[in-house]
């Protein structure tokens, strides 16, 4: 099925997707925020690999909220009907930078928590559980109190 925009018109609807600051990453931080209230967070550390949306430095934990779409979510990803071969060789090279990133950072001893977009909706528990599994994970198994 041919795209139903012109190239040019095309184009400029894709320039206007923001990379970052969007729905999943506002909702990422204010969980982190809520989990962890006095922790230091810092959003997009510009000096670590793959700009993780948040990083926690005492715990050297970096937080990405990937999105359903672009990320390839096995439950979510539905393919567009036009320009397939494009939308497959994007999102498979977005999968391997996402790996190639994990692999910088634990090189580095950060730890690496990815949270899908469709985990951020609602209540957001299957966030809250990959997000304190996380913690506990990057405290030691020391079993800190996280807040509800």
């Amino acid at each position: 099925m041919p795209d139903m925009f012109p190239p040019e018109k095309r184009r400029e609807i894709m320039a206007r997707i923001r990379s970052s600051g969007m729905r999943p990453e506002r909702r990422l931080g204010e969980l982190l925020r809520a989990e962890l209230p006095g922790e230091e967070i810092v959003e997009r550390p510009p000096d670590l690999p793959g700009r993780p949306d948040f990083y926690l430095p005492r715990l050297r934990l970096a937080v990405f909220a990937d999105g359903c779409f672009f990320h390839g979510c096995p439950r979510h990803l539905r393919m567009p009907a036009s320009n397939q071969d494009y939308w497959r060789r994007k999102i498979r090279r977005n999968r391997e930078r996402d790996r190639r990133t994990r692999r910088e950072l634990r090189r580095l001893g950060i730890r690496v928590v990815r949270v899908w977009e469709h985990e951020l909706k609602g209540s957001a528990a299957a966030a809250r559980r990959k997000i304190r599994r996380a913690l506990r994970r990057a405290e030691g198994g020391r079993g800190r109190a996280l807040h509800a």
